[in-house]
């Protein structure tokens, strides 16, 4: 077993609160900093407070997901000998919340659109979705349920 560390510095600093007509709300603005990268600038989503024009967890969440079954997929694709030319996806995740304020997201939806070199490679192209799907570490990572409804199409 090999183990990798990856780290991620979060600073959040207080600045004038939000206000609504009964109580002060934090502004819910930050950065992370990872070394050697571009800083993200983050917020909660637009309906928890947030800045709606920046990046939020759930939107980076469900990115790291879609990303991470991108590169899977790629990876077994190749290890099948399929030529994949293009690759788009359009992902969804359904966030349910609770009475107390708790929530979680419950579902993802991957639409994945694959065009492929070899029209009779299609066929293996949609299977491997699903084993694509087993070696994602963003997905072996999650507690909820990931749906995959991929298209192929091949480009000859």
């Amino acid at each position: 077993m090999y183990k990798h560390l990856f780290k991620a510095a979060l600073n959040w600093v207080a600045t004038d609160m939000l206000k609504d007509s009964t109580k002060k709300v934090y502004a819910k603005s930050h950065t992370i900093k990872i070394e050697g990268k571009d800083n993200l600038s983050i917020s909660a989503a637009k309906a928890f407070k947030g800045d709606p024009t920046l990046l939020n967890p759930e939107d980076l969440l469900l990115s790291a997901l879609t990303s991470c079954h991108m590169m899977s997929y790629l990876y077994v694709c190749q290890q099948h000998d399929i030529e994949v030319l293009a690759y788009e996806d359009n992902s969804e995740a359904t966030l349910v919340l609770n009475a107390d304020g708790s929530g979680r997201i419950t579902k993802v939806v991957l639409n994945p659109i694959v065009h492929i070199k070899d029209e009779s490679q299609k066929e293996l192209a949609l299977q491997l979705h699903t084993q694509a799907n087993k070696l994602c570490f963003i997905a072996n990572s999650c507690n909820f349920e990931i749906e995959h409804h991929a298209q192929c199409f091949s480009i000859e």
